[in-house]
């Protein structure tokens, strides 16, 4: 199917006839610029001076023009060094944001009995929280190491690995549809940037939200303008 803008800033390059979001059993979200308005790692540099260089390498790697997404991780975070927990309170409490219809989404998905599953490059501080403000079934994200109540330039590896990149975001929502005894074609997988393709392509529906070039192009939706929610003008 040709890509159609089915209304202003909304484009299927999909057909479906009478999908229902009632037909899926599983929605995956990337969280920074998805879910939520920043990107954190961007946000914490702000603390230490550092945002335009955090920042030219995460926009950098979104695109897809770094391919290492676990290097561009170790780098960013590298420079992160010495901000404390009471500056990592401030961005989440001053700068992040729920996107416009992230909840209204999470609930409508909920409401039919879909499991909701947050997977992120980013960090647990902020996925955790997001976690139980949205009531979501099950996350996985990236540690940061603190020591004496500060960022000390490391992650902590966990016992599924040491990055969450897009391999492991493919690999959590696979795992996550074989505990649920469901195929992934019953998934929704939603992001934004170049590591959110690989989960992207084993879900039965790609969403691209806001997205980067190259992942607007490969999803079946592209939510272009407006809120998460207006998934739910493809899905009835």
């Amino acid at each position: 199917m040709t890509p159609a803008e089915i209304s202003p800033g909304l484009v299927v390059s999909v057909a479906t006839p009478d999908l229902k979001l009632s037909d899926f059993k599983l929605i995956a979200f990337d969280m920074d610029s998805t879910l939520i308005n920043i990107e954190c790692v961007d946000e914490i540099a702000d603390a230490v001076g550092r945002k335009a260089e955090v920042a030219a390498i995460t926009e950098a790697s979104m695109r897809g023009d770094i391919a290492d997404f676990k290097e561009s991780l170790r780098r960013r975070v590298a420079l992160l060094k010495g901000v404390s927990l009471s500056q990592m309170d401030e961005v989440y409490h001053q700068r992040l944001k729920l996107n416009p219809g992230a909840a209204e989404l999470v609930h409508a998905c909920k409401a039919v009995g879909m499991k909701v599953l947050l997977v992120s490059g980013g960090f647990t501080f902020f996925a955790d929280r997001i976690r139980d403000e949205l009531g979501i079934d099950y996350t996985r994200a990236n540690v940061l190491e603190i020591s004496d109540g500060r960022l000390t330039g490391k992650l902590v590896d966990q016992p599924w690995g040491d990055i969450c990149d897009g391999e492991e975001k493919r690999k959590m929502l696979l795992e996550t549809c074989g505990k649920l005894g469901i195929n992934p074609l019953q998934a929704i997988a939603m992001g934004d940037g170049a590591n959110d393709l690989p989960m992207m392509g084993v879900a039965g529906l790609s969403v691209a939200y806001r997205a980067k070039p190259r992942v607007r192009e490969q999803a079946m939706v592209a939510i272009n303008e407006g809120g998460l929610d207006r998934l739910l003008e493809v899905l009835k």
